[in-house]
């Protein structure tokens, strides 16, 4: 028995319905296959290249090749990162979203002076230069100069494990302002 009701038909509601579930249930499984929108490791890490002179130095060919491949920054191993093309030399980075970078050879930071507060670990000079979100800490007391780069939410871990590492390959040298 037909009902003139104005209604559309019901298998036409039952079709539409059946589309609109899907396509709901489409979007949220695409949702969850894309991840959270902040992952940042879908190909390597461009960095933006800065004067590092002495880049291809015995010195820092020596300390490339004994860093660790793996940093620990807050409890949470941090693994060696891709550097897009073209990596600045003796360049090397770990981490994902916030990583941690090092590079060798650069120039001296102005802001070594002798005045300047030092850190000390595991017999390597540091001078910390603050920036936005993150800190970059020179080693001040070797042959070439280092540069490593840590977010504000790093622990200590990486400062330590590369002070190990800079200790071992490179002897230290007397300041120099």
């Amino acid at each position: 028995m037909e009902t003139d009701t104005g209604a559309p038909p019901r298998g036409l509601i039952i079709i539409a319905t059946v589309i609109a579930v899907a396509l709901a249930a489409g979007v949220a499984v695409f949702g969850l296959m894309a991840g959270n929108s902040e992952d940042v490791t879908a190909g390597p890490l461009p960095l933006v290249p800065v004067p590092a002179p002495q880049a291809g130095s015995p010195q820092c060919a020596a300390l490339i090749a004994g860093i660790p491949t793996e940093l620990t920054s807050n409890g949470e191993k941090l693994g060696v990162r891709e550097l897009a093309a073209p990596a600045p030399p003796s360049t090397v980075a770990w981490g994902d979203t916030d990583p941690v970078v090092l590079r060798c050879g650069l120039d001296a930071p102005p802001e070594l002076t002798p005045t300047a507060q030092l850190r000390v670990i595991d017999g390597v000079q540091w001078l910390q230069v603050q920036g936005e979100g993150s800190a970059t800490w020179f080693v001040v007391d070797r042959a070439v100069y280092l540069a490593l780069t840590v977010p504000d939410t790093s622990g200590t871990g990486p400062l330590q494990e590369i002070s190990a590492a800079v200790a071992a390959k490179l002897p230290a040298v007397p300041l120099r302002f």
